[in-house]
């Protein structure tokens, strides 16, 4: 990585691309193919929600069978996260879209990182999205149209130095533009596209159009218009040369009018097309019950010991009393998607059967105030924790006997997931990925309609599982032995990554429906 200084300045770093300095070729890939994945954020260096997880799982997951790269903005975090920096490249505006360097980092274990270096757009306090108080900047169409012409570039040979991408995967609609971008410039190299949360489409008005240089055909609705605006994710849907999401049943889902939010019919045609699979995400190999250094205690299967003094972590810290009532684990943003509000209204029947529940998370003022109610109303029985911390999620979902889960809609979800492997039955909402990764009444409890008397019907059955220990026992060695890995869930994305990249592909495989050939 060279000896450039950590943290470097991005004045600094112009300054270097115009006088050559560090500019240094990296390695062609010498084993698969070369992958570019463009993600708006990742754990490793700034995370906002599961897509960060995936963005620092999925392409390590992907490194024995290719070389993968992955492609973020420069923001003030990633820039300051003490790693060095070197340019590799230098791109030019478009329109309104400032000129950027592209910067390269190692993280810990090698994986590679590009960095969209444009000072202007991405040095600020906040969140990649908004600002500290939560608004979204205003500039964001340009802030990722950067990021995604970008990719475009890369993927055409230009801005780094002898790496190029067999196939492009772009993320949700922040990369929403990076097909579209790689189409209208003629471009022949695939793009995947996957939809993380068909509800964030990245609209903007149709006056924007100019700024971004979009041409005509982005204005109708065979391009990126909707209903009025324009909408990065439908960009990406409509130029993509293949959509997945991150579940088959949630890919299912969003062709109905219930989940499509307005973008069904044309998801269902590019599901005819077998262009739309549902591909179901994994967890890091980290999310071991027997070796995470973060426990209080370690466990496996049949050997409760650990789980035990993680409950009673948990009880000290929240301030309940030591007893063998069941504990519930609310570990999620506090919004309305995640069904918080059908957890509040069934507060009261859980208490009144012996339970406690300890939620971490933070989200919507209003709902977050209603849980801090509950502690009032519940002192010892309820305990709010506002402020997330990894380690501590994890010793509560470790400690505790059941995570509630009652979300409106899912596309995949990994708290589940993370709970299975901790032996902590979830009791979650039968949509998306929750109907992928649970097995009702073997390793969680699964309910149809997101409403009180269904939920609380899952609720009881759990309930009445944990005063039968031999049967809590068998359920919780079944969701321990559930959980999928990256090491294993990344095989879909191989074989679609071979298939696009060597020009045909069965999409049978990925979908269940009829085949086709696709050329490149």
């Amino acid at each position: 990585m060279g000896n450039a200084a950590a943290a470097v300045l991005p004045e600094e770093l112009f300054k270097r691309a115009a006088t050559g300095v560090n500019l240094r070729p990296t390695p062609p890939a010498e084993t698969g193919h070369n992958i570019l994945f463009v993600t708006s954020e990742i754990t490793d260096l700034l995370k906002v929600g599961g897509l960060g997880d995936v963005s620092a799982a999925l392409p390590r997951a992907l490194q024995p069978h290719h070389s993968v790269r992955v492609l973020i903005p420069g923001y003030r975090q990633v820039i300051q996260s003490g790693r060095p920096i070197r340019v590799v490249g230098k791109l030019p505006g478009h329109a309104a879209i400032p000129p950027c360097l592209i910067g390269q980092m190692a993280l810990d274990d090698g994986l590679i990182v590009y960095v969209v270096l444009c000072q202007e757009l991405y040095d600020r306090d906040g969140n990649p999205y908004g600002d500290s108080e939560g608004i979204d900047w205003p500039d964001n169409h340009i802030r990722f149209a950067r990021l995604a012409l970008a990719a475009a570039k890369i993927a055409d040979g230009l801005g780094v130095r002898n790496w190029r991408p067999d196939l492009v995967h772009a993320n949700d609609w922040p990369a929403g533009l990076t097909p579209a971008y790689m189409a209208w410039r003629g471009q022949s190299t695939p793009c995947v596209f996957t939809i993380h949360n068909l509800a964030y489409q990245g609209l903007c008005p149709p006056a924007c159009s100019i700024e971004l240089g979009l041409p005509d055909d982005a204005l109708h609705p065979e391009g990126m218009e909707y209903y009025g605006k324009l909408s990065f994710l439908k960009a990406g849907i409509n130029y993509a040369t293949q959509i997945t999401t991150v579940s088959r049943t949630y890919a299912h889902e969003i062709t109905s009018p219930a989940f499509g939010c307005g973008l069904e019919g044309l998801l269902r045609r590019k599901a005819e097309e077998g262009l739309l699979s549902g591909i179901v995400n994994g967890i890091d190999d980290s999310w071991q019950s027997k070796t995470d250094p973060r426990l209080i205690q370690g466990f496996a299967p049949n050997d409760w010991s650990g789980k035990v003094a993680n409950t009673r972590y948990v009880e000290q810290s929240y301030g309940f009393a030591r007893e063998d009532g069941p504990l519930f684990a609310v570990v999620s943003r506090l919004v309305h998607q995640k069904g918080i509000d059908l957890t509040i209204a069934a507060a009261d029947t859980i208490v009144a059967n012996g339970g406690r529940v300890a939620v971490i998370g933070q989200g919507e003022r209003e709902l977050e105030q209603r849980m801090l109610e509950l502690t009032r109303r519940h002192p010892g029985r309820i305990g709010v924790n506002l402020d997330f911390d990894e380690t501590e999620a994890r010793r509560i979902i470790a400690g505790s006997d059941f995570l509630l889960m009652p979300s409106r809609y899912e596309p995949c979800g990994l708290s589940q997931i993370y709970a299975q492997c901790y032996g902590s039955l979830p009791i979650a909402r039968r949509t998306g990925g929750l109907a992928d990764t649970i097995e009702d009444g073997v390793s969680g409890f699964l309910f149809r309609e997101p409403t009180l008397d269904s939920y609380l019907q899952a609720i009881r059955r759990a309930l009445n599982v944990h005063r039968r220990p031999l049967l809590l026992n068998a359920m919780r060695c079944k969701a321990m032995a559930a959980p999928l890995y990256w090491h294993q869930s990344v095989r879909p994305y191989d074989r679609l990554y071979r298939r696009l990249i060597e020009g045909t592909y069965d999409s049978f495989a990925l979908t269940g429906r009829r085949s086709r050939t696709c050329s490149k």
